[in-house]
């Protein structure tokens, strides 16, 4: 079992390529010890998420970690993006899942360049996996690189890997509340994009409360309501990425 989050972590593949994550498989070990390696664990990934900061400002790349729940969309919302910036701006992706290159695949449909992190059984992706994508897509300079992150609201807010922001995307088919019941996320991330809100008029949801729950965790939160299948929202989106550029 992964000491900093607890999920039992198979093997990692990037690109097919086996690969060997850093993390801690200690069933039975004593609390104290445990959070001495947890500690240890998150001091490398902050280390390794350095690196890659100082990479990606030396080709001036911006990077977005995109954190959510599985099917909340961040794969279209990816795919709508890629679109609309076509001509103004080279955005490449890193793909984060367990297992299938589905999403990556969806992702290079639309011309733009991306590479699949299966993590197995891990939950989440790490600095040192990341900069090991990164030197693969040899991303040009003035870029934009998105991070999907696999789909989970709990490990991932530990995990720094040295992106410019975090960006949490919440879908209108889920509960209001979640913001209070995965704070951490919550509270790691600059903005939430809340999205399906094409599904607003057949759904029982409560915008203002949904927002209110994110608010209450993150003050300072920004919100931004979207749908990448009708195109609400998406250009506040554009405008967003191009103010944080």
């Amino acid at each position: 079992m992964c000491t900093t989050c607890g999920c039992g972590h198979g093997e990692t593949k990037i690109e097919g390529h086996a690969y060997a994550p850093r993390h801690s498989h200690a069933p039975g070990m004593a609390p104290s010890r445990m959070l001495k390696i947890e500690q240890d664990i998150l001091s490398k990934n902050d280390a390794y998420a350095r690196e890659n900061r100082a990479f990606l400002a030396g080709r001036r790349v911006f990077a977005l970690n995109l954190v959510s729940s599985p099917g909340s969309g961040k794969t279209t919302l990816l795919c709508k993006t890629i679109e609309m910036l076509k001509g103004k701006s080279t955005v490449a992706v890193i793909e984060g899942d367990q297992q299938t290159s589905n999403d990556a695949e969806r992702i290079r449909a639309t011309g733009a360049p991306a590479i699949q992190i299966n993590t197995g059984k891990g939950c989440h992706l790490d600095a040192h996996m990341v900069g090991h994508a990164m030197h693969q897509l040899d991303l040009p300079e003035h870029s934009v690189l998105m991070i999907e992150n696999v789909g989970n609201l709990v490990c991932p807010a530990a995990f720094d890997l040295g992106e410019a922001h975090k960006v949490v995307i919440l879908s209108v088919t889920e509960g209001e509340d979640k913001p209070l019941k995965y704070p951490d996320m919550f509270r790691a991330a600059d903005l939430m994009l809340l999205g399906k809100c094409d599904l607003l008029p057949y759904l029982a949801y409560d915008v203002d409360r949904a927002v209110e729950s994110a608010r209450r965790v993150n003050p300072d939160i920004q919100v931004i309501r979207f749908s990448a299948t009708t195109g609400e929202g998406m250009a506040d989106w554009l405008a967003w990425l191009e103010q944080r550029r």
